[in-house]
């Protein structure tokens, strides 16, 4: 093969090198969430609902979870479901962190056994019973995190104060940037994978193991 038919080939195989190399660094670079899905505010601090958060990636459920020993069982089961925004999402797929702007929906509905066919187990109720929000804004808080709660979504929800037990109890047990990684299945393995669990996590971890 001559020189001059094998320039066109040459400058294909380079121009194919770029671009895979540009998708790659793409693909480990964190996206940052946008509009709608950024977290907006009130002129009095309060929040925005996230109105459409049942849209969002839908991360996991507890039932009847609890992080402390002591906790009373209540006469009744809840559900918590979890929702995270899509641009967080596909940045901590990218990085295995969570980027400024992350909202994180913790929508609790009620348990029931009686309904249609069911005859074991339990299902969740159409009720929400309450909405907490996770937020990641790092100009905005001292903390870089906040927590907001709803009363409903027609309504815009308040800050919870920063002297509040969740903040202690994230900061020194959530496996990632204070959130509980550790019970969304889906993230879990990603985050081991590329090493961002946090250190309080990994020694909660090994005292679980030794018990």
């Amino acid at each position: 093969m001559s020189s001059k038919s094998s320039l066109p080939a040459v400058a294909v195989c380079a121009v194919s090198v770029a671009l895979g190399l540009a998708v790659f660094l793409h693909s480990n670079q964190p996206v940052h969430a946008a509009s709608p899905d950024a977290p907006s505010y009130a002129s009095n601090g309060e929040m925005q609902p996230p109105a459409n958060y049942r849209e969002w990636v839908y991360l996991s459920t507890g039932i009847d979870m609890s992080y402390s020993p002591n906790a009373a069982q209540a006469d009744h089961s809840v559900f918590d479901n979890v929702f995270v925004d899509p641009a967080a999402y596909r940045s901590f797929l990218a990085t295995g962190t969570w980027p400024d702007k992350t909202v994180m929906v913790l929508e609790v509905r009620g348990a029931k056994k009686k309904g249609s066919i069911n005859q074991r187990g339990q299902f969740q109720d159409t009720a929400v019973m309450g909405i907490e929000v996770h937020v990641k804004d790092e100009k905005r808080f001292p903390g870089k995190w906040a927590f907001f709660e709803f009363d409903s979504m027609q309504k815009s929800g308040t800050l919870v104060p920063e002297k509040a037990p969740c903040y202690t109890c994230h900061q020194s047990h959530g496996a990632v940037n204070t959130t509980f990684v550790q019970f969304y299945p889906t993230l879990l393995p990603l985050a081991k994978e590329k090493k961002t669990l946090s250190a309080n996590y990994l020694k909660d971890e090994e005292t679980a193991a030794a018990k």
